[in-house]
């Protein structure tokens, strides 16, 4: 089961994972997981960073919206590392987390909990398996592009999800959309992984 889409690289896990952990920390160490890591570690990566999450969660009483969802999208990731049933406890926390954080502030870190949310929606197969709806999914999609139009995530994943839906014109407006979103500060390893995951999207259907 792919919940986040990856290209490999090779790199250990992080000096900084033996740091205080602030959020700035756990998203640059995701990237390193996700996109600097080889397959076979990746679960080890994504095992240890999801332990500093939810303990930098915890800390705040899991009343830290930003928290949540920076837990919930590691747990995303360690599923998509880890593949088959054993995923699906993980992506069920990782919903659980981001529905918290929605209930705390909706439009924490610019809506990210809608977008990670709708991904895990059109990426967790439906009943009896999993969670997963396409209809739920388009309608938190397009609540993240509300809040948050011209981001490289949630166009990526609206496009994306698009595609999967074989709506290849519109789907392909989107990606392009999120090819020339604005760089984000201190995200360089996620936007340079973004872009090949979109790349990738794109030669899929040329």
């Amino acid at each position: 089961m792919k919940i986040m889409k990856t290209l490999l690289l090779t790199a250990a896990f992080p000096a900084s994972a033996m740091a205080t952990t602030t959020l700035e920390n756990l998203q640059h160490d995701w990237s390193v997981c996700q996109y600097q890591t080889l397959e076979a570690k990746k679960k080890s990566c994504f095992t240890t960073l999801s332990q500093r999450a939810h303990s930098a969660s915890q800390a705040k009483n899991n009343a830290d919206a930003a928290l949540l969802i920076w837990s919930a999208i590691i747990d995303s990731s360690w599923a998509g590392a880890k593949g088959g049933l054993g995923a699906l406890s993980l992506v069920k926390q990782a919903r659980s987390d981001l529905e918290k954080a929605i209930s705390i502030d909706p439009n924490a870190l610019q809506g990210s909990a809608w977008s990670s949310l709708g991904a895990l929606y059109y990426q967790v197969p439906g009943w009896p398996i999993g969670f997963g709806d396409k209809n739920k999914a388009e309608e938190m999609l397009k609540k993240a592009l509300a809040i948050n139009p011209d981001g490289i995530d949630p166009n990526y994943f609206y496009g994306d999800f698009l595609l999967k839906e074989k709506k290849t014109g519109e789907g392909k407006r989107y990606l392009e959309k999120a090819l020339k979103a604005p760089a984000r500060q201190g995200r360089e390893i996620a936007d340079q992984g973004r872009h090949r995951d979109i790349a990738k999207d794109l030669e899929s259907i040329q």
